[in-house]
């Protein structure tokens, strides 16, 4: 399934993208082919995602610590402008997957600091 959906994978939304990568970091399966062509994919569609894609796709990488630092970066500029967008939740597995992955995002949890004092 992984080699499939590494060849499709230009095909797919923001949501598909995201989806994928959270379906194989739930089962603790670290696909690297896929995670580095969705990390590719993603990084160039990173401002048509919603805040959970955001949170989800980050949450992914850093769960099976697969390394993708354009993605990280990327993520953390589109997230620091939907801050108020984000549940609670969304809020919370974002920073925890910048802090599990020990990638720095000044600027993104600052925003979620002042967010989560509101």
């Amino acid at each position: 399934v992984a080699a499939e959906a590494t060849q499709k994978v230009g095909q797919f939304n923001p949501q598909g993208l995201a989806n994928t990568v959270w379906s194989y970091a739930t089962v603790q399966h670290d696909a690297p082919a896929l995670f580095d062509t969705v990390a590719a994919e993603a990084t160039q569609k990173v401002g048509q995602f919603n805040p959970q894609g955001l949170a989800n796709t980050v949450w992914s990488y850093a769960t099976v610590q697969h390394d993708a630092p354009a993605l990280f970066e990327k993520v953390a500029a589109e997230a620091t402008q939907k801050v108020g967008q984000f549940n609670p939740q969304g809020l919370a597995n974002t920073v925890w997957s910048y802090a599990t992955v020990q990638h720095d995002a000044p600027a993104l949890f600052e925003k979620v600091a002042a967010e989560a004092t509101q």
